[in-house]
């Protein structure tokens, strides 16, 4: 009897401070628990850009000179429209070709080719890629062979071939909105102090528009967008067209790191080229095309035979093709 009692009276005395510790340990239990874990965010509807392929573009590029000067009339330019039709068209594209019959400055006709692709047709929301596909007839600023054709690398295949390269990424991962792109023809064969002679299968399109009601967000020339160290300030005219689409362009390429190409001065240097019948067609159009610090306008191969593939560069093409991606995955 008593060691019951001992051990009744032992625990009478444990009791409370037993109940005190299982409070706390429950208090405790039911406290919130602090974690490094970041909330997470639904990214579903956000829309990752892909990465921009220089060797692939710089390949497209290659392609497009391996055929020859791409000179309307000739079989190297129905050769290269072939291949830029069925090229398109494997990237999903809705591909077609504008025909329209053009005299030139020197009294020749010929019946340009515009190549017209489209991607999500049906989206109201678009951006609309350019570039002209045909190369100069003759070397007229060259010192030697100046009546025979150039090659054409940069000043053509090469906004040519960053474009293709965009097609291509876009069959793989679909942006939000939809994507055109021109391949402009008869651009380069025009003579000076006659600005209407250039750009021919622009000035066609701009007066029949491929698509009725047809319009884009804003549009993007590509021109001599290859050259090694290649600096692109805002043209004036795109400047004074499409400010809005300048700012975003050049500041999506300064933000990516580009700064160095796309320079934020503004310089009007280039007269007449392909935006300005888009712009006039009432689609704001921005031209990315070289300027040279020392000549005070293009580089000293313009219209020459060095406009080859020694000069495409394959980091000047990732700077404009990745910032091109960036803005139409980024676009709404």
């Amino acid at each position: 009897m008593n060691s019951h009692r001992k051990i009744l009276k032992s625990t009478k005395l444990f009791a409370p401070s037993l109940i005190v510790f299982i409070l706390f340990f429950t208090a405790c239990n039911n406290e919130p628990k602090l974690t490094s874990e970041k909330p997470k965010i639904d990214i579903s509807n956000q829309q990752a850009t892909p990465v921009f392929n220089s060797d692939t573009a710089y390949e497209f590029i290659k392609k497009q000179v391996d055929f020859g000067p791409r000179v309307p009339g000739t079989p190297s330019h129905a050769k290269c429209a072939d291949y830029l039709v069925l090229k398109l068209k494997s990237y999903g594209m809705e591909t077609t070709v504008q025909r329209g019959t053009v005299q030139t400055f020197d009294k020749n006709q010929f019946v340009l080719k515009n190549i017209i692709a489209s991607f999500k047709p049906d989206a109201q929301s678009r951006i609309l890629l350019c570039a002209h596909w045909d190369t100069r007839p003759f070397a007229d600023s060259d010192t030697k062979d100046k009546d025979k054709p150039i090659d054409g690398a940069n000043d053509g295949a090469s906004g040519v071939g960053i474009a293709l390269e965009v097609a291509r990424q876009l069959n793989i991962s679909s942006p939000n909105i939809g994507v055109d792109i021109i391949f402009f023809d008869i651009e380069d064969y025009g003579t000076s102090g006659n600005n209407e002679s250039w750009c021919l299968g622009s000035q066609f399109w701009a007066k029949n528009i491929h698509k009725t009601n047809y319009y884009a967000n804003f549009g993007i020339l590509l021109d001599m967008v290859a050259g090694a160290n290649a600096t692109f300030p805002k043209e004036f005219k795109s400047v004074e067209n499409a400010s809005a689409a300048v700012d975003k362009i050049w500041k999506t390429a300064n933000d990516l790191g580009f700064g160095n190409y796309f320079l934020s001065q503004t310089k009007d240097f280039v007269g007449i080229d392909d935006h300005i019948y888009v712009s006039r067609a009432g689609i704001p159009c921005v031209d990315i095309i070289e300027y040279n610090q020392l000549t005070g306008g293009f580089g000293n191969y313009h219209h020459t035979h060095q406009d080859n593939m020694s000069l495409v560069d394959k980091n000047t093409l990732n700077a404009v093709g990745q910032t091109l991606l960036e803005v139409i995955y980024k676009e709404k």
